[in-house]
């Protein structure tokens, strides 16, 4: 091993494109090879241990094996690993320091997802997996009035999900989202007005608000959040006139044929508002994260999707970048005291800084702590039975440092991340979102 692989590249880690359409993304063999190869050179360093529960699951394969090395592990229990990883992305972009350009080409969480897709392609998913991928269609029942009331009250009642446990394998603890009939889609009309857009750096002024499954359905006074402070930094802001789920749930599951699917809905819709003269935002770092990093990757030779990811913005970064050029509206009203920060990993892989803490540090008598740990929720890993409980240890980091913080208000850019770390800690009751306490600051 020469002295440059042994330690690592000191280059600035790339990707490369996923080639899924080629025959042999699909080939067993040539995947189970690429395992090995990559299971061994991460036996070897082991510097990621404490990121989630997929290299925990590796190391004692191997420790436990006769050779207690990568090639004394049965290739049936490779696919253990990949059950626990949910592409958050961490151990690519913060700790591995054998990713591309390096020679090893190591990129852990693509191949991840290559063998999450060849097991969906080979063996499908359970109900309970595809229920739980399909947001659009769960968020869209559930809305259905009369059923809202029957189904948040279900989801609140301890012996029911018992029962939801015993039959679908949904945790009995975790946290699950609340449905609202009155959409943001609804409400929206009474909160838009016209701005006149205002270009500033890389940024038109001109903001079209892709509100996501949960944004619309789970938390539609947060859309309201948004416009009002977006309004009251003169950007002109509207909601994305049709959407579908980004995605990032049936691409953590590995069903990438409904990821192709999902892209052909919302791409013309999102490039037609680029050629408009819009930027793009969105509530939540996953979704932005799909469409500013996955589906270009998945689909590097659609101009369209590179369109749409020159164009979006996390909401933060969005506010910064016009800071920036002073135009940033920093008379606030009232401070917001100790806040403590989870900085979700999907916004922590995108490389643009801690955007959400720089901004609302802006605010007088507010000091930002920022955690920059895992929640362990990803969606759906917090809620299966199976690996529920190794999400709760993931979060138990966080969760000490905001009740030894005891703060005024605990945030999370990723609402689901927030509530659940809020139902392990001892010291918050109600978790927020950063838009909501930078209204709050305003005075709006």
């Amino acid at each position: 091993m020469n002295e440059r692989s042994r330690e690592g590249s000191l280059e600035a880690p790339t990707r490369h494109p996923v080639d899924w359409q080629s025959p042999d993304f699909w080939n067993k063999d040539a995947l189970n090879a690429e395992l090995e190869r990559v299971y061994d050179i991460c036996h070897g360093c082991r510097r990621c241990v404490s990121l989630c529960n997929a290299f925990p699951t590796l190391f004692d394969l191997v420790d436990e094996s006769e050779t207690m090395e990568v090639d004394g592990v049965a290739k049936a229990d490779y696919q253990k690993v990949v059950d626990q990883c949910y592409l958050c992305d961490m151990c690519y972009m913060s700790k591995c320091p054998y990713v591309p350009p390096h020679e090893w080409n190591v990129d852990f969480p693509h191949l991840m997802l290559r063998a999450k897709a060849v097991n969906f392609k080979s063996n499908g998913a359970s109900f309970r997996d595809r229920m739980l991928t399909s947001t659009d269609k769960v968020s869209g029942l559930a809305t259905i009035p009369l059923v809202d009331v029957t189904v948040n009250a279900l989801n609140k009642n301890g012996p029911f999900r018992k029962v939801l446990e015993s039959t679908l394998g949904v945790h009995h603890a975790a946290p699950v989202p609340t449905y609202h009939r009155n959409t943001l889609r609804k409400q929206v009309k009474a909160f838009e007005k016209q701005i006149e857009a205002l270009p500033v750096g890389r940024t038109t002024g001109k903001l079209a608000f892709y509100a996501t499954c949960y944004g619309n359905y789970n938390a539609p006074n947060l859309g309201e959040d948004f416009y009002k402070v977006f309004q009251h930094n003169q950007i002109h802001i509207e909601l994305v006139p049709r959407e579908a789920c980004c995605g990032m749930p049936k691409l953590e599951l590995g069903d990438l044929e409904s990821v192709r699917e999902l892209k052909e809905k919302n791409i013309p819709v999102l490039a037609k508002l680029v050629d408009e003269g819009f930027d793009l935002t969105a509530p939540i770092p996953s979704c932005v994260l799909m469409y500013k990093q996955e589906l270009p990757l998945l689909f590097p030779d659609d101009e369209d999707v590179q369109k749409v990811k020159q164009a979006f913005f996390d909401p933060f970064e969005y506010l910064f970048l016009r800071h920036k050029e002073g135009k940033f509206n920093t008379e606030f009203r009232q401070g917001l005291g100790d806040i403590s920060y989870q900085v979700a990993c999907h916004l922590r892989v995108q490389n643009i800084g801690l955007k959400t803490r720089d901004i609302l540090n802006l605010v007088p008598d507010t000091v930002v702590t920022a955690q920059e740990r895992c929640s362990g929720h990803d969606g759906t890993y917090a809620v299966k039975k199976e690996t529920h409980d190794f999400s709760v240890k993931i979060a138990r980091p966080v969760v000490r440092k905001v009740d030894a913080q005891e703060p005024d208000h605990f945030i999370s850019d990723c609402p689901m991340a927030a509530t659940h770390i809020a139902a392990l800690s001892e010291k918050v009751d109600k978790p927020e979102h950063p838009m909501t306490l930078l209204r709050l600051a305003y005075g709006l």
